[in-house]
């Protein structure tokens, strides 16, 4: 995407966030095609056949934008963090509403995959409720790290992307995605019992 493209989308973000409700009609063509990825990149691992289809995610996560109350968004990796955290609560409501069980998914054996953006990507829906759960739960502890997950994990974004994104040094969210890693193992495999 080109440098005057990305400057226009934050251009319209901010007129959204500044109340103007058509700025966000304006924008959708310009990064529809980027949330379809990333709504797809949620999908890659999941049956065919699911119920939810990439098209119907996008327009889920617009409508929940223009339902919403309009977002102070820094720049466009800002926006697309927040609308994979969209499509993360999306999928955990989905996948909450398809399993009864409330853990029990196969654990996280290691969460080195994770190095690789979106590692979500190839989780049964139950590690999917286990895993948001435990992010939940790190969120109370260490919210840093748990936005710096969801911006890994879910949204797919690079260590100097979410750098900048959160204004911190490159080096501090390498430090926090590994102590968030192992933290995240832990709460995982918490209540698995030993083989």
């Amino acid at each position: 995407m080109s440098d005057q493209n990305q400057a226009g989308i934050t251009r319209l973000l901010n007129e959204w966030c500044e109340g103007d409700k058509d700025a966000l009609n304006r924008v959708l063509p310009m990064v529809y095609e980027e949330l379809r990825k990333l709504a797809r990149g949620h999908f890659a691992g999941e049956r065919r056949g699911h119920a939810l289809q990439t098209t119907e995610l996008v327009n889920l996560v617009y409508l929940r934008l223009a339902e919403g109350k309009a977002q102070d968004f820094k720049d466009r990796n800002h926006f697309f963090w927040y609308a994979s955290q969209m499509i993360r609560y999306i999928l955990v409501d989905y996948a909450r509403r398809q399993t009864s069980q409330k853990r029990g998914g196969g654990a996280v054996g290691s969460l080195d995959d994770a190095d690789e953006p979106q590692a979500i990507q190839g989780m049964d829906l139950p590690t999917i409720i286990s895993m948001d759960d435990a992010l939940k739960e790190l969120e109370k502890t260490e919210p840093r790290q748990a936005r710096i997950v969801e911006m890994r994990f879910f949204a797919g974004m690079s260590h100097v992307e979410i750098a900048e994104t959160l204004g911190l040094a490159l080096s501090t969210v390498k430090r926090d995605w590994k102590e968030a890693k192992a933290n995240l193992f832990l709460a995982l495999n918490r209540d698995r019992p030993a083989e």
